[in-house]
């Protein structure tokens, strides 16, 4: 029997991240010690506290049925309060969407506001999801905005073609790049989405993982954030619960509405006893974070601080676990990605893998510990690029 793909799906690209397992899966049956600084996922255990209030709730009854697929109140609410602290942003629960993981969130948007041939812009290059998930699989058309080197990573608005545009995706503290943007581009991002009557779609999910005493700002803290946009936040980054699967998004009425709807006919709410775990994570003590953040500082100066003695011409970054490595003139990422596999067996991520505009980079993670960083440097050096 011959089953064809919906057109949809035929013009997808390949996942990037799987592509990557796969040559992780066949390196490693060949006994090869390989250290991988290619995918975001926390080597770091989640707080005890969290982990303890995980195994409690799972133990209670009452936790086991479905729960509501826009999330428990008092999970709505825990997450209301954690913003008004953190940002000063007021919310209530009803402005406030539980997630299955940010990723969901950010595909299932665009089901409830994008029509075929909507345009949806997206940063070049960024996270795929957005242009994959929230757009090609909603017969949406992406419209890259790079993110160039000589802009700090942030897009020219004044170059962005918006026209036909419906949506708009930024992420900052930003994945790929490690870029960081003041509260001002915020406010520059929500006058050019009222300007062009853009539903603005912000990823926050990095936003406390910054060193330095750099504080990442909040979208929800720009005047008239919450009238054009959406933010999407994850336990994954921030708490280490990347298996967990719980997110929330939060702003506009309307847009959550558009998204619960989706939702509602998608799939069921988050198991009640991560939201009552990361209801936990949220309003307990955050001490954990501030160690998590000093284990990645000194991470970040290892690996950092070996390229740069290896004659990499890249900068300490302020935000996520990301170093965007700038390659030397002429060589193409994915060739550099190729012999750091075959020749030092570390894993990378190809620039040009999150969009055209990433091509000339490379990305390293800092998921590993601090003596594998300082062999992986060991390693590249020996290669004498």
């Amino acid at each position: 029997m011959d089953i064809e793909f919906a057109d949809r799906v035929k013009r997808l690209p390949p996942y990037l991240f799987a592509e990557i397992e796969k040559l992780i899966k066949e390196k490693k049956a060949q006994g090869v010690d390989l250290i991988s600084l290619s995918i975001g996922d926390p080597d770091l255990p989640p707080p005890q506290f969290v982990i303890d209030a995980l195994k409690e709730e799972a133990a209670n009854p009452k936790n086991h049925n479905y729960s509501f697929s826009q999330g428990e109140p008092d999970f709505r609410q825990a997450v209301a309060e954690w913003y008004k602290k953190r940002f000063h942003a007021d919310l209530t629960q009803d402005q406030v969407v539980a997630l299955l993981g940010s990723k969901e969130g950010i595909a299932n948007v665009a089901r409830a506001f994008v029509n075929p041939g909507d345009k949806v812009l997206v940063p070049d290059p960024a996270y795929p999801v957005y242009a994959n998930g929230s757009t090609i699989l909603c017969d949406g058309l992406p419209e890259a905005m790079p993110l160039l080197e000589k802009n700090g990573f942030k897009p020219d608005f004044d170059a962005v073609k918006a026209k036909k545009a419906k949506m708009m995706f930024l992420n900052y503290p930003n994945n790929p790049t490690a870029a960081v943007a003041p509260l001002e581009f915020l406010r520059e991002s929500v006058e050019f989405a009222r300007r062009h009557h853009l539903i603005l779609c912000h990823d926050a999910a990095y936003n406390e993982m910054s060193y330095d005493g750099y504080r990442a700002p909040s979208l929800m803290q720009v005047e008239g954030g919450k009238e054009v946009g959406i933010e999407y936040h994850s336990f994954s980054k921030t708490f280490n619960m990347t298996g967990w699967r719980v997110a929330f998004a939060l702003g506009n009425r309307q847009i959550l509405s558009g998204l619960g709807a989706v939702k509602a006919n998608l799939d069921s709410g988050v198991f009640e006893a991560i939201q009552e775990a990361g209801m936990a994570a949220l309003l307990g003590p955050q001490e954990e974070l501030e160690e998590v953040r000093r284990i990645y500082t000194r991470r970040r100066n290892v690996l950092v601080e070996g390229l740069q003695r290896a004659g990499f011409q890249v900068e300490k970054p302020q935000a996520t676990f990301y170093v965007w490595v700038p390659l030397p003139a002429g060589i193409r990422s994915v060739d550099f990605c190729a012999r750091l596999l075959q020749e030092a067996a570390i894993v990378s991520t190809p620039g040009v893998g999150f969009g055209s505009y990433g091509e000339g980079f490379i990305r390293f993670t800092l998921t590993v510990s601090e003596a594998r960083l300082q062999e992986a440097v060991e390693r590249i050096r020996e290669l004498q690029i």
